[in-house]
């Protein structure tokens, strides 16, 4: 591709006469590995069972030694838990994990309950988000441990809001993620993906696929700022016809 940029630049500008046929090079996309149920509780589950432990790495550091991460942030922190469980019923990016504040959530209480998420530009996509009900539980637990600890100010960050250097705070949890994903052995997905906190994102939307009822991929895909053509390539490749068999056999009813 950028072979072929190249040359249309040379034809552009005069440089070249034309442009010589280039070969069709097929690329065949691997979606990342998303998580089953079972999967995704297992995993929530081993988050939590080790909470305040340290870090097994801690071991194998000699007195005084250094590591990437300062030895305060190798302890499974109480937060990985709630972040596993807001991916997965919010749609969000690890991108936006480094940048969300407390401003950009309002929580909406109507015949719906849910959180509307006014998250900065991402990938040219900046309509808010809205979540799935259980993420409003997930916040409020967040919330009220964030103002504990001083950090639940409209401004603050919602995960690692300590850390300044965002990018840092983002490898950090990926980091525990991994932790957690040891734990459960799930680091690899059902096709030998190495799995990260971007699975996550892939199991809400998957997992929407096959149980939200009457959803379309439109709507899916606006809510979580991609396009439709990115939902059939890489989130919805894994399904079968077999998955949602009962949708495939059911009938209208007849008009009374």
């Amino acid at each position: 591709m950028l072979l072929r940029k190249v040359v249309m630049h040379g034809v552009n500008i005069g440089a070249l006469r034309d442009v010589p046929p280039f070969p069709k090079v097929k690329v065949r996309s691997q979606p990342r590995g998303s998580f089953s149920v079972a999967e995704y509780r297992s995993v929530v589950a081993a988050a939590r069972r080790l909470r305040g432990q340290p870090h097994p790495v801690l071991d194998q550091l000699a007195s005084g030694a250094r590591f990437w991460i300062a030895r305060e942030l190798l302890v499974m922190p109480q937060e990985l838990p709630w972040l596993i469980r807001w991916m997965v019923n919010t749609f969000v990016r690890p991108s936006d994990i480094k940048l969300m504040k407390h401003r950009h959530i309002e929580t909406v209480r109507g015949k719906h309950v849910y959180l509307r998420m006014n998250l900065p530009e991402t990938k040219r996509h900046s309509q808010p988000i809205v979540s799935l009900r259980p993420a409003v539980r997930v916040y409020e637990c967040l919330l009220a441990h964030r103002r504990e600890q001083g950090f639940g100010g409209a401004e603050g960050y919602i995960f690692m809001p300590q850390l300044k250097n965002r990018e840092h705070a983002l490898a950090v949890l990926n980091f525990l993620f991994h932790w957690a994903l040891e734990a459960t052995s799930l680091q690899k997905g059902p096709l030998g993906q190495s799995r990260t906190l971007y699975c996550l994102r892939h199991t809400v939307i998957t997992l929407r696929l096959l149980y939200g009822q009457g959803i379309d991929m439109l709507t899916l895909a606006r809510n979580a700022r991609t396009s439709v053509n990115m939902v059939e390539r890489f989130y919805a490749s894994v399904l079968s016809g077999e998955m949602n068999v009962g949708l495939l056999q059911s009938r209208r009813g007849r008009a009374i």
